[in-house]
């Protein structure tokens, strides 16, 4: 499948091969759905935590004698039902984490990848860097390709700190290495922008 390549100045540049078997696969709304399911469930701390009756201070003491006061019976003043007692199915700590067999991640981020080709919302740029930090050089790209003020994800080959710092103030705009990109980064961003220079490295993530 060839796709035009396209520069800093939103000009085309040539053209490149994209993989059929990365990018031209039948998207599976099922595998991206799990995918991105366990993606949010594997953010949740799980640490939320209330204090049961054994667990909070005080009322070691009965509170009255048993009998003879014409009041309910009580044992201690940190019961659930008084103020100050326990919690009764409060949230304990526990994980949340999901697992997702390797094929079924492959299989969720191809989908994705062909699905915003299907799109047209996939385009490879080459030779994006800068010669230093400012958020204009970032808008003055996404102008020339025409998706300023859109949300837009760049998957680079390296760590550019002038690229990264650059966007990193643009809302909506993110910038990650495209060997690390997952399934939610790819559907999160209506614009893929895919470096050239990162294509085999992110084909061989496959």
């Amino acid at each position: 499948m060839l796709v035009n390549v396209y520069g800093k100045n939103g000009s085309v540049t040539g053209q490149v091969e994209l993989p059929e078997e990365v990018f031209n696969v039948e998207p599976s709304e099922h595998a991206m759905y799990l995918a991105v399911k366990a993606y949010l469930a594997n953010q949740r701390q799980g640490t939320a935590k209330t204090k049961v009756r054994s667990e909070v201070r005080g009322g070691g003491k009965k509170p009255w004698k048993q009998k003879g006061r014409g009041t309910a019976r009580s044992g201690s003043s940190r019961s659930p039902v008084w103020v100050g007692g326990g919690t009764i199915h409060g949230p304990r700590p526990h994980l949340y984490k999901q697992y997702l067999p390797a094929q079924m991640k492959k299989l969720a981020r191809k989908s994705a990848l062909s699905l915003r080709v299907k799109e047209e919302h996939l385009m490879v740029i080459e030779g994006l860097s800068f010669d230093g930090i400012k958020t204009k050089n970032m808008i003055g790209v996404m102008k020339a390709l025409k998706i300023d003020g859109q949300k837009s994800l760049f998957m680079l080959k390296d760590s550019d700190k002038n690229v990264i710092m650059s966007a990193r103030n643009i809302p909506g705009v993110m910038t990650l290495p495209a060997t690390i990109a997952s399934t939610y980064d790819i559907l999160n961003h209506k614009n893929i922008i895919l470096s050239k220079e990162a294509l085999q490295d992110l084909v061989k993530t496959f």
